[in-house]
């Protein structure tokens, strides 16, 4: 298969690119020590498809801790190197942040790239919300914002890609945000982000870390992998009920799996990560403390 300018761009990257490619590898090797002191809970790697084609489907919280995870994980598990699709405005950035997000394996989402992606098996990952997902006001937390987007479903029925759900939940409790969207600071807030950036999606509650600083407070993160969703049409099944189909059955799971990981953390006695509770802290089936 002729490599695509979106392939090309991923195998064969400038210099700089692969200079900091080289440092992002080196760094993802050696987290896992990392990774051991602030111990997430991960379960369902089991789903995960052996050889690496299918589209994995997040949230995203404000603590953003998913962009490590999910590909740390993925890569530990089966070998496979995550494919992020990241905003378009992140297109726009400056050349370092820019280089960063290449060197990290993200290209820019759209449906074309996607498909491209899916024609060479590539291991992908997608937040439907977006950006509109990270920044979220009092009463949104660990909440899909998906806004009826189902793009990621059309692409994955057209290639017959299977897809696995992936929900995280803590990152949205790594900040407390102070004001709803609906009161007068929200709407003030609205406001400033559409004149200044063209678009509200983003824009910033008032939040607080530890006390009233911006601290992020210490929170246990809470993984799950779901079940691989099968995205092949039935013959009897015009192809726009499928994708809502296919649309509704993901978030449905994910939506699930954030609900049983909330009732999970609740009882967790480590869920603020008291290294004196450690002990008693809540585990995979057939995982063992240490």
């Amino acid at each position: 298969m002729n490599p695509t300018p979106v392939i090309d761009a991923i195998m064969n990257p400038p210099s700089r690119v692969r200079a900091v490619r080289r440092a992002v590898d080196t760094v993802m090797e050696r987290i896992g020590p990392l990774m051991d002191l602030s111990r997430p809970y991960v379960d369902g790697l089991e789903n995960l498809p052996r050889e690496g084609r299918f589209l994995l489907v997040g949230n995203h919280t404000q603590g953003g801790g998913e962009v490590l995870l999910i590909p740390y994980f993925v890569r530990r598990e089966i070998g496979a190197r995550v494919r992020p699709l990241a905003e378009r405005r992140m297109g726009d950035l400056p050349a370092p942040m820019a280089d960063l997000i290449a060197a990290y394996g993200a290209v820019i989402g759209s449906p074309e790239t996607a498909r491209e992606l899916m024609r060479h098996d590539e291991t992908i990952l997608v937040f439907p919300g977006g950006g509109r997902e990270i920044a979220k006001f009092k009463g949104e937390e660990n909440t899909l914002r998906w806004h009826g987007r189902a793009g990621f479903a059309r692409v994955s029925v057209e290639n017959n890609y299977p897809i696995v759900p992936v929900a995280l939940i803590g990152g949205d409790d790594v900040y407390r945000s102070l004001i709803t969207r609906t009161s007068r600071l929200g709407r003030l807030s609205l406001a400033a982000a559409q004149r200044f950036s063209g678009t509200s999606d983003m824009a910033p509650p008032l939040m607080r870390g530890i006390g009233p600083t911006l601290i992020p407070r210490p929170q246990r993160m809470y993984l799950r992998f779901g079940a691989p969703i099968d995205t092949t049409r039935p013959a009897r099944i015009a192809t726009d009920e499928w994708v809502s189909a296919v649309k509704d059955r993901t978030q449905q799971s994910l939506e699930a799996a954030m609900a049983d990981l909330l009732d999970l953390r609740s009882g967790d006695p480590y869920r603020e990560l008291n290294p004196l509770a450690w002990r008693h802290a809540t585990r995979p089936a057939g995982a063992h403390s240490s």
